[in-house]
């Protein structure tokens, strides 16, 4: 917020507008602001403070939200909100990473990411069912092709861009998830993410780890998507879909 993002959602005005890693509590939030921005505003908050969470700003009352996705280990971090407009479903969802650095694989931390993404998965195969047009959007933290990491040889090591990881990202999509970027991009070099360490961003040296995927129901309804990496409120940028509903 002390980086202009209050004067950039009132310029772009986004209908939805998904926040991952939030790291506060609804009380510490200036829930007016956005309010007066024209947002409803939905919180999901991790248990233990400064850490995790993900909240949904909508320009419309959603029909339904739902907070977590029933798993009590997962939902005390704050990890999933859904919001259900008519037919239409956005999932905002903050995929596990290691702490403190991508640039470590295996413990504990990276068990917990791998046990989360098969819950995950089955949780969002059961949800289509009844939601069948649905976005689930988010910051994944994972890099699912060569395509999407700076020097991906030198990171053959890095969580992010493991192989069981990327594995997992090549099941989702064959489970019938269209990645709505590549829908419109197939360049290489757009990234979402960018270490604060040795000017990473100046050099472009980034991550693309935050998506928009949408069921093929839904990938019908997408008009475009992008990454709009000049806007600079933190280490990741907005990534960006459009919807015709």
């Amino acid at each position: 917020m002390n980086k202009g993002l209050a004067e950039w959602l009132k310029s772009f005005s986004p209908d939805v507008f998904c926040v991952q890693e939030l790291k506060a509590e609804r009380s510490q939030i200036d829930i007016p602001r956005f309010e007066f921005l024209g947002y409803h505003c939905f919180i999901h908050s991790a248990e233990k403070k400064g850490y995790s969470g993900v909240a949904l700003f909508s320009k419309s009352k959603p029909d339904h939200v739902e907070i977590g996705m029933g798993i009590e280990k997962y939902d005390t971090e704050g990890r999933i909100i859904r919001a259900d407009f008519g037919n239409f479903s956005v999932l905002n969802v903050y995929i596990p990473s290691r702490p403190g650095c991508r640039r470590t694989t295996g413990g504990v931390r990276q068990k917990f990411k791998m046990e989360f993404l098969s819950d995950f998965r089955k949780y969002i195969l059961e949800l289509r069912n009844s939601r069948k047009n649905l976005i689930v959007c988010g910051d994944y933290n994972i890099c699912h092709k060569p395509i999407d990491i700076n020097h991906p040889e030198r990171h053959q090591q890095s969580s992010g861009f493991l192989p069981e990881e990327r594995a997992w990202f090549d099941d989702f999509v064959a489970d019938g998830m269209v990645d709505t970027f590549r829908m419109f991009h197939d360049e290489g070099e757009r990234y979402s993410w960018w270490s604060f360490r040795a000017a990473a961003r100046q050099k472009n040296l980034g991550w693309r780890i935050d998506y928009h995927l949408a069921t093929a129901e839904a990938a019908s309804m997408v008009k475009n998507a992008d990454i709009l990496n000049t806007v600079q409120h933190s280490d990741h940028c907005p990534v960006l879909v459009r919807v015709e509903v």
